[in-house]
């Protein structure tokens, strides 16, 4: 029994010995935090002191030198001592802003933006307003004026270039639709700007002058602005000249095709046959044969069949009112020969007709039957002659120069 004893009174003697040291911990904790914070109240104490006692020096010394100094001193150092304490006062305000804003959210800190730059715009402004005051208390009228157009230009230039500012951040934060939306109302609003302040000066500059000067100041304008129609006309006369197709006097390559076909004609069909035969310089230097009307469907046939020229293809067939006669136009080509060549006949207009050449060439059935639909040319030995575009009771022919509608209401 009393080994038992013995150790029950160790443990708790040793329980009572680290309930006592953490006890001690503990107050020497709480000691320790009320010291620490007598110390700061100590220290904010010292500092306010010696912040106080600066202050104190600082005036002294600022009241000795002002006694020692003369006036003309004494306004550069206030003016020095007032630029110190407003760069002072500037860094404070932008230490807080900074503080303020890592404490604020991006809402608030945008709102803060545009409150302080308001207020630093109308600061701005008042101390410009108050500067120019005393300026002009100073400054002779002379002087006023020019300062008042270099204030009004540095106005404008700041204006100009925070709206610069604020346009680009603006686009920045804008989509492009509506940045494209935003760019030509700017436009149409400097254009209506720059419209208002030319009519305002060509006001003034009315008012200015006498009204001999502005007769001659319109009569000047006039002769401007004709002179420069005139410089335009000319200019497009110019280049209007200069797209002109200018035709070469050389040879055609053609010309010697174009003999051949002739001579070979003459020979075998007569020398009266062709009327007339040239190149055309302004369709690909085509060989052109003017046929004799009573000779057109021998030449045709002869220009199908004959072995050296074997003009195979019918490519085209027309007809056209040159109101003093009218006129077929055939286009033809032989792949012997590589060549094409423009067969032509001029009709009378009261009665135009002419031989079908359905027979040499099967194509050429429907350009004769809408020739003779619209222009009322006749073919005759054509195998089925009839209108293709037009009802058999219409009256007249659409593409002569003197077609009037039977119904002109229509």
């Amino acid at each position: 029994m009393s080994e038992k004893e013995d150790l029950a009174k160790q443990k708790a003697a040793a329980a009572a010995k680290a309930k006592a040291v953490a006890l001690a911990r503990k107050q020497a904790k709480a000691e320790s935090a009320d010291a620490e914070d007598e110390t700061d109240i100590a220290k904010q104490k010292a500092a306010a002191a010696a912040k106080a006692k600066a202050v104190a020096l600082a005036r002294k010394r600022a009241k000795e030198e002002a006694a020692e100094k003369p006036e003309d001193e004494m306004d550069i150092a206030k003016q020095k001592a007032a630029a110190a304490a407003k760069a002072k006062a500037a860094a404070l305000a932008r230490k807080r802003a900074k503080e303020e804003a890592a404490e604020k959210p991006e809402d608030e800190m945008d709102i803060a933006k545009q409150k302080a730059a308001a207020a630093a715009k109308a600061k701005a402004a008042a101390l410009a307003r108050k500067r120019s005051k005393e300026d002009a208390t100073e400054k002779p009228e002379g002087e006023m004026d020019v300062a008042k157009q270099k204030a009004a230009a540095a106005a404008k230039a700041k204006a100009a270039a925070l709206a610069r500012k604020q346009a680009k951040a603006e686009s920045a934060e804008k989509p492009e639709d509506e940045m494209d939306i935003a760019k030509q109302k700017a436009a149409a609003a400097a254009k209506a700007k720059a419209a208002a302040l030319a009519r305002k000066r060509s006001k003034e500059d009315a008012t200015e002058k006498p009204e001999g000067e502005m007769d001659v100041a319109k009569q000047k304008a006039a002769a401007a602005a004709k002179a420069k129609a005139a410089a335009a006309a000319k200019n497009r006369t110019a280049v209007k000249e200069s797209e002109e197709v200018i035709i070469p006097n050389e040879l055609s390559p053609n010309q010697s095709k174009l003999d051949q076909i002739v001579s070979a004609i003459e020979s075998h069909v007569g020398q009266g046959a062709l009327l007339e035969h040239y190149i055309n310089r302004l369709s690909k230097d085509v060989p052109t044969l003017v046929a004799n009307p009573d000779t057109y469907f021998s030449i045709a046939k002869f220009l199908r069949y004959d072995e050296q020229l074997d003009f195979s293809y019918l490519s085209e067939l027309h007809g056209t009112d040159f109101e003093s006669h009218m006129e077929i136009y055939v286009h033809l080509h032989s792949f012997k020969m590589n060549q094409s060549v423009a067969l032509k006949v001029k009709l009378d207009r009261e009665s135009p007709v002419i031989p079908s050449l359905v027979s040499l060439w099967s194509g050429a059935n429907w350009p004769e039957c809408e020739a003779y639909d619209l222009l009322g040319i006749n073919f005759y030995e054509h195998p089925d002659l009839k209108r293709i575009l037009l009802g058999d009771d219409w009256k007249g022919y659409p593409l002569r120069k003197d077609y009037q509608p039977y119904d002109v209401e229509v």
